[in-house]
């Protein structure tokens, strides 16, 4: 057999199994199929097509525009793109060409003066809460607009008014003089499933009506004050806050808001707000034009596990208090820096982040029945709901310098009496100053200046009770110390060295 003639018959045998197994591939993926289509309840991967023609409709697109000339030059004149522009006021990135950016201060476009027209300032997406015009989007889309204009997908253009809008859960709802309107459906967003098919619809870039896809990546993402954001991995990129996320049903269950990024785009992660939070913000905005919260004039901060296990809480649950406003609600009501609040009328809070959330819903003017852990023990306590307002600032009180000479802990603690004008000065019953801090203590991150409310669960009157306490601590063991700093409170433990 020639050389040719063996090749020749060589590469036809390693077509043919080439050709088996692209066969055998293709049967495996065939029986695969009809798994994956159960999955989804039909015979196939999700179609979006009946969605995007049932929901589309409902999408509007909203420019933003300003008389001012701050903004500089529109769209064609050598500014930024508004979409872009949209973008870097949301999370905070210069403009370029502005003061310290590229070209420096952009002029005004045409000329300036007050008469000009009105120049494009930013991009967003909505949609139509109901036939009668109302249209919900986020705050920070329409925040500061001297004039709204939203486009429906029929080409319509009407001007639009703020209702209301509401930062701390970036919400607004906008108002166009038009009837008839195809209004969405609201979904259920405990319904909602972390792995479930979920969709967008909004105009990235101005890009009107852009559909993008992908699944809930996890509910209950803290990144707000009073909102537990749904994250999903759908394209969000600028233009599209305020618009819909959307189920499969076809049901609007989150309002697309913000984006996780290093690079300044789209990375995989994006947050939506929930429609139930933003529905009960949106009914508040239509009825009043303003959201009334309910308050009770507490700093808090997360329970570690660390602190958990120190003080004998067990796991990680509730809210610290590091700081109970003076006069406020909860001081009225004996709450106390170093509290640590489980409970809000037999609610569980899982993480500091659920009490503003649940005190915020509370009417103001009721009453709310806190349940608190207080060294070592639960106790309740009912607080008289106030209406939120601004936090007036407070001054940091400084402790005056020991009325006694420091004595040093086997903690690594140095600590001094604080005088009686000191103590009136910071609203403290006892306590103690320290003076400086060592081993053990400087590395739980203790340092001079620092004020001891109480170590190991047992409130701290003067130096000889810290000193015996001290004493009494078990060396193997981590120990709690609940510390003031300046106007503020936290738990520290101070570990064994090992």
């Amino acid at each position: 057999m020639s050389e040719m003639s063996f090749t020749l018959r060589s590469s036809l045998h390693a077509g043919r199994r080439l050709a088996l197994r692209a066969a055998m591939a293709l049967a495996f993926v065939a029986s695969l199929a009809p798994q994956a289509g159960a999955a989804q309840g039909k015979g196939e991967l999700p179609d979006f097509t009946e969605l995007v023609e049932k929901v589309g409709p409902s999408v509007v697109n909203i420019r933003t525009l300003e008389r001012s000339a701050r903004n500089g030059a529109g769209p064609g004149s050598g500014g930024i793109d508004p979409g872009m522009e949209e973008f870097f006021k949301r999370f905070g990135i210069p403009l370029p060409g502005g003061p310290g950016g590229p070209g420096g201060r952009r002029a005004p476009h045409g000329g300036g003066g007050g008469d000009e027209e009105p120049q494009q300032r930013g991009v967003g997406s909505g949609f139509i809460l109901s036939a009668d015009g109302y249209v919900m989007t986020n705050a920070h889309v329409v925040d500061g607009a001297d004039e709204l204009l939203v486009t429906l997908t029929d080409k319509r253009e009407f001007k639009a008014k703020v209702i209301g809008l509401d930062k701390r859960t970036d919400v607004a709802v906008v108002k166009i003089e038009a009837t008839g309107l195809p209004a969405v459906k609201l979904g259920d967003v405990a319904r909602l499933k972390v792995g479930e098919w979920v969709m967008a619809i909004g105009s990235p870039f101005g890009l009107e009506n852009s559909v993008t896809a992908g699944i809930v990546s996890a509910k209950g993402r803290d990144t707000g004050d009073y909102l537990p954001f749904i994250q999903t991995d759908v394209a969000i990129n600028p233009g599209n806050s305020g618009g819909p996320l959307i189920n499969m049903r076809g049901e609007v269950v989150g309002i697309n808001s913000q984006i996780y990024s290093r690079s300044g785009g789209f990375m995989g992660i994006s947050f939506a707000i929930p429609i139930d939070e933003a529905g009960r913000v949106a009914d508040q905005l239509r009825a009043t034009g303003r959201v009334i919260r309910g308050r009770i004039g507490v700093t808090i901060a997360p329970v570690t596990k660390e602190v958990a296990e120190s003080i004998g809480l067990g796991k990680p649950t509730g809210a610290l208090v590091r700081g109970a406003e003076s006069g406020g609600p909860a001081d009225k009501a004996g709450i106390e820096a170093g509290d640590i609040i489980t409970k809000v009328d037999g609610r569980l809070i899982e993480k500091s982040g659920d009490l503003p959330r649940l005190i915020g819903a509370t009417k103001p003017g009721g009453k709310t029945v806190l349940q608190v852990f207080r060294r070592g023990n639960y106790r309740d306590v009912t607080v008289a709901v106030a209406e939120f307002e601004p936090d007036a600032p407070s001054r940091a009180a400084q402790a005056e310098p020991a009325a006694s000479a420091g004595s040093k802990s086997a903690l690594g603690l140095t600590v001094s009496d604080l005088s009686e004008a000191a103590r009136r000065e910071l609203k403290l019953r006892g306590g103690v100053k320290v003076d400086a801090a060592d081993g053990a203590a400087a590395r739980a991150g203790l340092r001079e200046g620092d004020v001891v409310l109480t170590l190991d669960n047992t409130e701290i009157t003067d130096v000889k009770q810290f000193i015996a306490v001290a004493a009494k601590a078990e060396k193997s063991r981590a120990v709690s110390v609940l510390v003031r700093r300046g106007e503020w409170v936290n738990y520290l433990v101070i570990k064994p060295a090992r």
